[in-house]
């Protein structure tokens, strides 16, 4: 099913706004998600862009071509499927002013609950818009790439990469892209001291975990980080120090395989891919790390107070106790 901001995005073609790129044009789709419909008589080249593993894999089965990160240039066109993450679209909108040929067209369109009208505001700002047009509980707004490099440059300046804490190297859209977040704060201030052996961090982020894990852990022998954000993955290669050789899996652990095993794994799960919480997410999580832990070994995980995760635990591990918690968070610690 498609999303209704998927909707908004193409409106324009189906009211003829706007004329759909022509055959044997090439156009970029950045933030693309599965389930959309292109209009009729859209016949170009589409090339889409997606970072979110799960995302990137019901693409792929679609058979859409699709990148995790945007290749090539002089794209007769991009669209722009904005989110949540206002720096993230700033900076998706300034990669394709720099892909599409001067007067290529630039299409964006997102959900009024996500912010899509000061988003409309902002760019409208840097490079004057051409058009807008409301539909489905959203807006969606185009633009010509003008002549020159100074819009994209604009838009870069003011969402620039970030430094957290002068040691970890992180970029909007990422989770917790400028401070460390409080669930993950707890865990690291409550991680056990007896690990060791091999380790994996599950849903690495830009690799706090794990690099917490490697300064603090002098007796492990092998560190696995797995992510589902390609961005926030590469983050992490930068983040966790080299002497421990880690190996890095760019991989939709509810959906493919994990086929390492392990002494101990770490996680702070994301509990919500929407805004309303689905704690499925950590369930599932749970059950995979038990099926990746060789027997005896250990989980160390933290989340939201109220998710109803004990029973999990309970099931699929032989022992589980909570080691710590706050008026918000709390660390769970379960043995296979």
């Amino acid at each position: 099913m498609a999303s209704e901001a998927l909707k908004t995005l193409f409106h324009p073609f189906e009211t003829d706004a706007l004329g759909a790129p022509a055959k044997g044009a090439r156009a970029l789709f950045f933030g693309a998600e599965p389930g959309f419909r292109l209009p009729d008589g859209f016949d170009a080249e589409l090339h889409c862009v997606q970072g979110f593993r799960p995302h990137y894999r019901a693409l792929q089965a679609a058979r859409q071509m699709v990148t995790p990160r945007a290749e090539g240039e002089g794209y007769a066109a991009a669209f722009v499927l904005a989110g949540r993450y206002r720096g993230q679209n700033e900076l998706w909108i300034a990669e394709a002013l720099e892909r599409v040929v001067p007067g290529g067209l630039i299409l964006v369109a997102g959900s009024k609950d996500d912010g899509i009208a000061s988003l409309r505001k902002r760019i409208d700002a840097v490079v004057p818009l051409e058009g807008s047009l409301p539909k489905y509980h959203g807006v969606a707004f185009w633009l010509r790439r003008p002549p020159g490099e100074g819009a994209a440059a604009d838009l870069r300046a003011a969402n620039p990469a970030m430094r957290v804490e002068e040691r970890f190297n992180t970029a909007p859209g990422m989770f917790s892209f400028e401070k460390i977040d409080a669930g993950s704060k707890l865990l690291v201030d409550n991680l056990p001291a007896d690990i060791r052996g091999s380790v994996a961090d599950f849903c690495c982020g830009w690799g706090l975990l794990a690099a917490e894990v490697a300064a603090r852990s002098p007796g492990i022998s092998a560190l696995d980080l797995y992510e589902a954000g390609f961005e926030a993955l590469e983050a992490a290669k930068t983040n966790v120090e080299a002497k421990w050789a880690p190996r890095f899996f760019w991989l939709d652990l509810i959906g493919e395989a994990v086929e390492g095993r392990y002494d101990w794994i770490v996680m702070n799960p994301p509990f919500h891919q929407g805004r309303a919480a689905e704690p499925d997410i950590g369930i599932s999580l749970i059950k995979v790390a038990a099926k990746a832990l060789k027997s005896g070994g250990r989980l160390a995980m933290v989340a939201n107070r109220q998710l109803p995760y004990e029973a999990v635990l309970a099931a699929s591990f032989s022992s589980a106790s909570e080691l710590a918690r706050d008026n918000c968070f709390k660390v769970l610690l379960a043995r296979r």
